[in-house]
């Protein structure tokens, strides 16, 4: 089939766009995808080849920022002044409100339109998902597949709306998960909120594992940040935000019995500044490094040169708590055990699988207590430590893998292929 995928970013570190993408390909299907460019203020597109995969990337429409630039500031007064008088509304909610129905919405028309000939669109999260909903419905029109990466009304910038503006966007929602062909999610917990929120039971599962590492990886990451194999050196990787844990990460580097541990960042994202002024800080004498993001097939060997990752997510929204992000698997694919935050899916996964404990948990708030989890890993004898580190890649070759997830992908699209052809 001809198949058209649609995500609201540059694709470049799509983990999971690329890795379905490329699993649809392989199968015989031919697969496009049309993001953006990395800045949403960006005047031009193009098209790239991220190795076998054709990427168009559509500039976000701007010409409504001129006229919103004047309104905006007296938008913001209005809303303060309406918040005082107790109505539910936030200073953000209009500019909010605006960019979804000007900019998200306006970059959704010109995706279709660079769309090209489909016989399935999927749209990832509900930003790739209005393109589903402005290409129609019904007999001679391409189906729908909706990808859900997270649980979109309980998180980020949405998180903090008041509940009648995301009842704006739980309408869009419900029309594209009632008209889709398919419905796709990361977790079992995030699939039970969106059954219960939209009566959708037949939601596929499919979790953001990377593929089988067969082999123990060479990592290049303790020549990078020039740290010694016998230095106990812990990664944080992804996206460089406050919800990921991060300055609770540095905070517990200052804590007792952590005096000789190094940490490194992988990633990118607004707190690099800050990260990078932390590494300069002559207190942690060298002992914390910021490195650029790598390629997202490249990242467990990276990891593989940790002693342990770090995953402390914040549980500032209930999409947080309900996470089970890619670090996670990424990290058990590298043979490399987890601290992260006592949440039921996270507990679920590092200790309560048949080959657990892979890892230990957290309060994710307090640096004491991610001190305490990584020291438990620390300062357990070599061999226990290198028995951990074999159940996690023994629990990633058995269950936690891509080639596992991916074929419920796959199925999906069998399904999709037969009913097209019947």
């Amino acid at each position: 089939m001809r198949i058209v995928m649609f995500v609201y970013n540059d694709v470049v570190h799509d983990a999971r766009v690329l890795r379905e993408a490329r699993t649809l390909r392989r199968a015989g299907h031919a697969v496009r995808i049309v993001g953006r460019p990395a800045s949403p203020t960006a005047k031009t597109g193009d098209r790239v080849q991220i190795d076998d995969l054709e990427v168009v990337r559509i500039p976000v429409p701007d010409r409504w920022r001129a006229a919103w630039r004047p309104i905006g500031p007296l938008a913001r007064g209005l809303a303060r002044l309406a918040a005082r008088l107790g109505l539910p509304i936030r200073a953000d909610t209009p500019s909010w409100l605006v960019t979804w129905w000007r900019a998200v919405a306006g970059w959704a028309a010109r995706a279709l339109a660079a769309a090209g000939p489909a016989d399935v669109l999927h749209g990832h999260d509900l930003s790739g998902a209005l393109v589903l909903l402005r290409s129609g419905s019904g007999p001679g029109r391409p189906r729908w597949v909706y990808d859900s990466h997270e649980l979109l009304l309980e998180s980020r910038s949405a998180a903090r709306q008041p509940a009648w503006a995301r009842r704006l966007l739980a309408r869009l929602e419900a029309r594209v998960i009632d008209g889709a062909a398919g419905v796709v999610t990361v977790n079992d917990a995030i699939a039970a909120e969106l059954r219960a929120r939209y009566g959708r039971s037949d939601i596929v599962v499919v979790h953001n594992c990377p593929p089988r590492q067969e082999a123990v990886l060479a990592s290049p990451l303790r020549e990078a940040i020039g740290v010694a194999t016998d230095t106990p050196l812990a990664i944080a990787h992804g996206a460089f935000v406050p919800e990921r844990g991060l300055p609770e990460i540095v905070d517990a580097l200052r804590q007792p019995g952590l005096e000789s541990l190094h940490v490194v960042f992988l990633g990118f994202g607004p707190l690099r500044g800050w990260l990078d002024a932390q590494a300069r800080d002559p207190s942690f004498e060298g002992r914390l490094h910021v490195l650029d993001p790598v390629a997202p097939e490249d990242v467990p060997a990276w990891v593989a040169g940790a002693d342990l990752a770090l995953v402390p997510i914040s549980a500032r929204t209930r999409n947080h708590v309900l996470s089970t992000p890619n670090k996670l698997f990424e990290s058990l694919a590298a043979g490399v055990p987890v601290v992260a935050s006592d949440f039921p899916g996270l507990r679920r996964i590092l200790i309560d699988d048949p080959l657990g404990p892979l890892g230990a948990l957290c309060d994710p708030t307090d640096p004491a207590s991610i001190a305490r989890a990584i020291r438990s890993i620390l300062d357990r004898p070599p061999e226990e430590r290198a028995a951990l580190r074999a159940r996690c890649r023994q629990a990633a070759l058995e269950r936690w893998n891509w080639e596992t997830e991916g074929a419920k992908l796959l199925a999906l699209y069998e399904r999709l292929e037969r009913e097209a052809g019947a």
